[in-house]
Formats: structure tokens, sequence, C-alpha cells
């Protein structure tokens, strides 16, 4: 069987070479994801923006400047965690992604989890937590609340765009951080 890593490398090449739907067209790369293939945490967002399809890297524009700063608050670096999106390549002018492109990258997101198997899968805004958790409930009733489905261990975050905006929302996220934090020790003291 081949090591998580491989697997990611398969996916990512996959992800660059993709055509499943109109995205690509429009997009200078696709942004398939990074981190550690051990990672305990994997973040996933909604698609890439323009810094992240110019650079191909997910969250390295300024919500993922704040998102460094949320893992540094409860100790953890980039490199530790898994950082993907539901969507592979940029929508045009950041508008929300279209149902038909969310199915398309599903195939990508769904072997992503399952080649790192993390701990704590964390969904990072309301598309990411509608894709999957659907019809749990909305952002703004579920943020920073942990909920098993699958036999997955998902918690539910306010996307760090939302504090870039409302500055007020940015305690808001460190809070709820914290909450991953404590739930990742109690998951790694049931061992």
């Amino acid at each position: 069987m081949s090591s998580a890593q491989d697997r990611l490398d398969k996916i990512n090449q996959a992800v660059a070479t993709c055509k499943n739907c109109p995205l690509y067209a429009m997009a200078t790369q696709g942004v398939p994801g990074e981190g550690s293939a051990t990672a305990k945490i994997m973040l996933i967002g909604e698609g890439p923006g323009r810094e992240e399809d110019k650079q191909g890297r997910p969250f390295c524009g300024a919500a993922g400047r704040l998102l460094d700063e949320l893992l540094a608050s409860i100790d953890l670096k980039r490199d530790e965690v898994y950082i993907a999106n539901v969507v592979k390549h940029r929508p045009p002018n950041n508008r929300d992604p279209k149902p038909e492109e969310v199915e398309a990258c599903w195939p990508y997101l769904e072997a992503q989890i399952e080649a790192i198997d993390p701990k704590i899968i964390v969904t990072l805004g309301r598309h990411s937590l509608g894709r999957l958790m659907p019809g749990l409930g909305t952002i703004s009733s579920l943020h920073g609340r942990a909920f098993r489905r699958d036999g997955r261990c998902f918690m539910a975050l306010y996307h760090p765009a939302v504090a870039l905006y409302a500055g007020s929302m940015k305690k808001i996220l460190m809070g709820d951080f914290k909450k991953l934090s404590i739930l990742l020790k109690k998951i790694e003291n049931k061992k």
C-alpha cells in the first residue's frame, strides 16, 4: 500500500490536469492542498482566492495569514496540519462555488481525507460545513462545536476571512480555536 504522501502527490497531479468542471479554464492553476500527510487536524475552506490561484497554495492571502496566527495561538504551525478547499480551482471573481463544481471536486477532497485520516476535520465557513455536514445547521449556530459523522470528528468554525471584514469576529475565532485545541487533547488522551 502506498504512503499517505504518495497518495496526496497523486491527487495533486490529478488536480493539476483536472478538467472536470469549467473552473479550470478560468484559473491560473489548481490548488489541491498542502500540509502534513499525517496531520491530526485537516482544515477545509471554500475555494482558492486570487492569491491562492497565483501561488497554487491554499490560504496564502490575508485570510491565510490570519489562519497562521490562529494556529499559532494553539501552538500549531501550518506544516503540522493539512489545509484544503472544497473546490480546487478559483471561482471567477471569488463567487460562491456552484453545486456542480463542488460535486466535480468532491472525489479529490474525499481522497485527501482518506489518505490523511485526520483526528479532526475543521470546516472553515458555510460552504465546507454545508458539503461535509449537510443539513446540520448554519455556521452561526454551529461554530465552535464538535460533531461526529460517519465515524469522524468534525468541528465547525467561521472562515478566517470573516474577521477581515468584521474585526469583532477575530475574538470569536480565537475562542473557537481554543476549543479545537481542547478537543484535540481530549481525543489524544483517549488513546
